[in-house]
């Protein structure tokens, strides 16, 4: 790695930039401008606090990432989270409460982390950690969410705290997104947003890039329709093939190029939006920002793990700190060594060098 490289001058930058097209995007709008604002001059203190800790030896993320629940009621085709046996349709047990839920917002709060993101299964299904989480207002929590189970008490509780953003599940146009996610998904995230519009509140939409839709989801015409509901924020999340039978799904490198060059521009011509691409930024941050380095995940048992495409732990948040989850062993290891350098085919390292996390989480 490059001696020369801040990982976390690049980490903080990358906030304010989100942070800083954000504003731009809700300039029209009173309520989420004020918000954007505030959020802005808490972003702030927050990366100054991560400075701090960096000037002292310690690293800390901007980003964390919280599996609140691991039931869904969609079976989306090739879905890593129910390949993996982490999203289920079972009711869950023994699941991290919203009272603990809480402390950690707390602690990440304490700890400097701007954003954390609210993940599944699906978590519109925890309705009373979605509301601890409203509390939180120096923290933006995205809620990446399939849309089906947004209700009139869920507008009011959007309404109500703007830190709380919902960000839906679409892969491009009815066809595409129905196909992978079920009949009439498509015309239900359609109503949301529009919804959404009417009563002046931003939200986002989650795109997964297979070799598919990489096209559709970054032309003109299904952007426009974003856009034009008041969508703010498009998150490209790359395929990553968890079967053999899902393998064709997954971007090549032209694919992975081509989207990228297209984020670029979409950047420059369409500051309506912030567009935001994972793990598409690894190559100028100096490697995969998992396992710690720019963010890591609490699933809903309160393991901590590198990624969601990594779902491997050697601490829980049940009987550890936020703080000390992030020094475990398995992440120090993976943070030491090179596996998060290397250079791999698809869009996760962590994932294709699985072997290797085992085997490192078994010397721990």
């Amino acid at each position: 790695m490059n001696e020369k490289f801040d990982l976390q001058d690049y980490m903080n930058k990358g906030v304010e930039r989100v942070v800083s097209e954000a504003l731009k995007a809700t300039l029209r709008d009173p309520r989420e401008s004020a918000f954007m604002l505030g959020f802005a001059k808490a972003s702030r203190a927050a990366s100054k606090k991560r400075r701090l800790a960096e000037d002292k030896g310690e690293h800390i993320p901007p980003f964390l990432i919280a599996s609140i629940t691991s039931r869904c009621n969609l079976h989306c085709a090739g879905c890593y989270s129910r390949s993996s046996h982490a999203t289920t349709d079972a009711e869950p047990v023994k699941q991290l409460t919203g009272e603990e839920w809480l402390r950690i917002f707390d602690e990440a709060d304490e700890l400097g982390i701007s954003f954390i993101l609210l993940a599944g299964g699906e978590p519109m299904l925890r309705r009373d950690i979605i509301e601890a989480a409203g509390k939180k207002q120096d923290i933006l929590f995205p809620i990446f969410t399939n849309g089906t189970f947004i209700d009139e008490k869920y507008f009011a509780l959007f309404d109500k705290c703007r830190n709380l953003l919902p960000v839906m599940s679409i892969e491009g146009n009815r066809e595409i997104t129905d196909i992978r996610r079920g009949t009439g998904i498509y015309d239900r995230l359609i109503s949301n947003m529009d919804e959404l519009k009417r009563r002046g509140l931003i939200f986002g939409a989650s795109v997964t890039v297979t070799t598919r839709n990489y096209r559709e989801v970054t032309s003109e015409e299904f952007l426009d329709s974003l856009s034009d509901r008041g969508c703010k924020a498009v998150i490209y999340v790359e395929y990553v093939p968890v079967t053999e039978e899902s393998t064709e799904l997954a971007p090549t490198d032209a694919e992975r190029d081509f989207l990228m060059q297209e984020i670029h521009r979409l950047r420059r011509e369409r500051p309506d939006m912030v567009y935001i691409s994972f793990p598409g930024d690894e190559k100028s941050s100096g490697g995969c920002v998992a396992a710690g380095r720019g963010f890591f995940l609490i699933n809903s048992h309160g393991g901590a793990e590198p990624c969601p495409f990594s779902p491997y732990s050697d601490v829980n948040v049940r009987n550890s700190s936020l703080h000390d989850a992030m020094r475990s062993p398995l992440f120090r290891a993976l943070q030491s060594g090179d596996i998060l350098l290397d250079d791999h085919k698809g869009g996760c390292v962590l994932y294709e060098k699985r072997e290797l996390v085992e085997s490192l989480l078994m010397q721990g």
